[in-house]
């Protein structure tokens, strides 16, 4: 094949087009390069993502706690969290910590 074949090759006429090469040039440059580029794009969706994750995982956790703070307005309820906790005691009384080991496999 000669260069004059090639150069009249109708993919060839339409990809050396002037206003094509700029259309790719411009593509290229704001998919990769550019300070907005999509991959940017695409990190920071990932990030809001995770952020988005651990925002309900929090969400749950103050619930969770505010549950318990209710609880606490008992004095029972306190003396079981603080005796659990806290291992805390009253003073005729004696505790024994009792800690598993797990077996090793």
């Amino acid at each position: 094949m000669k260069w004059k074949d090639i150069r009249n090759n109708r993919w060839v006429r339409i990809i050396a087009n002037k206003y094509t090469l700029v259309l790719l040039a411009f593509s290229f440059w704001m998919l990769f390069l550019d300070s907005n580029s999509w991959l940017i794009h695409r990190e920071l969706d990932l990030e809001i993502e995770d952020l988005n994750k651990n925002r309900e995982y929090y969400l749950n956790e103050i619930s969770g706690d505010q549950a318990i703070m209710e609880n606490l307005n008992d004095s029972l309820e306190l003396e079981k969290f603080a005796r659990r906790e806290y291992f805390m005691k009253r003073d005729n009384e004696e505790i024994f910590i009792i800690e598993y080991k797990e077996a090793e496999e």
